[in-house]
């Protein structure tokens, strides 16, 4: 019933933005609408850090309202940083950890984010919490090579996830529903290092919903000079797990444990088989 009188809404939504359009008077409401809704913000305090994010949709907003019970995990993670580290946030998305690995332990923080719809949030973000000197946008997907090719998206909502580069499966190694195409360019995390002249990281976070497994295969050199990864596994992706296993230790890196909320455990979704993985030295 909810997705019923949400698809009529948006119906009549449609109808009455369009009609807008056909009026002078009209397309400036519009835009003034388009403007109010990008600048809506929302401050959130974790710890004493007080951050502040752009909220232009309910998917965005929920980032925010869940910034301290979505991953704990990861806040733990970057809270053990020695102050001044290197992180390369791979899948940084709108930047919600990337703003506070840089405001709360002073990182310098490389973004990594190749969607055209998160790149202006993940801007708006850095930009909010005066972090432009902490912060660089990396606009490029990484992978195992150089090369040419598309990078698939489920979703063209502003914060949405669940995109992948030059693969045609999603998070769950099943073939992915992809609803639009941007043809780009993807590295090894060897190429940004060497090609891009990227400082060489401390810390990797990644978290990229499909091809975690070929981007640590290309970055082996990279990786076997960084301290500690977190990187988001699906049990269930046997290839994506098992490979990942297997770089990571051929990088130097053991185990040190796997976690997730608790509430994904009541999830019957791949949320359920999915942890953050912390990988060390």
């Amino acid at each position: 019933m909810k997705k019923v009188i949400k698809s009529v809404l948006k119906a009549i939504i449609s109808w009455l933005l369009i009609f807008l359009r056909n009026f002078k008077t009209g397309r400036y409401v519009c835009e003034q609408i388009l403007d109010v809704s990008m600048n809506q913000t929302k401050v959130i305090d974790h710890s004493g850090v007080k951050l502040i994010f752009a909220v232009p949709n309910s998917l965005s907003n929920y980032r925010a309202d869940s910034f301290s019970t979505k991953e704990p995990e990861t806040l733990e993670w970057i809270d053990s940083m020695p102050d001044g580290s290197v992180v390369w946030d791979i899948g940084a998305n709108v930047g919600i950890y990337s703003c506070y690995a840089a405001k709360h332990r002073n990182c310098r923080v490389f973004a990594f984010e190749p969607s055209v719809f998160n790149l202006e949030l993940l801007a708006r973000n850095i930009f909010l919490n005066k972090l432009t000197e902490r912060v660089t946008i990396v606009p490029l997907p990484l992978s195992d090579e150089l090369s040419l090719n598309g990078l698939n998206m489920s979703s063209t909502v502003w914060g949405g996830a669940m995109s992948t580069f030059g693969q045609s499966y999603g998070h769950d190694g099943e073939t992915m529903q992809k609803v639009f195409v941007i043809p780009t360019i993807g590295l090894s995390m060897v190429d940004a290092v060497g090609l891009l002249r990227i400082s060489q990281p401390d810390y990797i976070k990644m978290d990229v919903d499909s091809i975690e497994h070929l981007i640590l295969k290309g970055g082996i050199p990279v990786l076997s000079k960084t301290k500690s990864v977190l990187i988001e596994i699906n049990d269930k992706f046997n290839t994506q797990a098992q490979e990942a296993d297997l770089y990571l230790r051929e990088a130097g890196f053991t185990l040190k444990e796997k976690r997730h909320a608790d509430y994904f455990d009541t999830y019957t979704t791949a949320a359920r088989h999915t942890y953050n993985q912390i990988w060390v030295k």
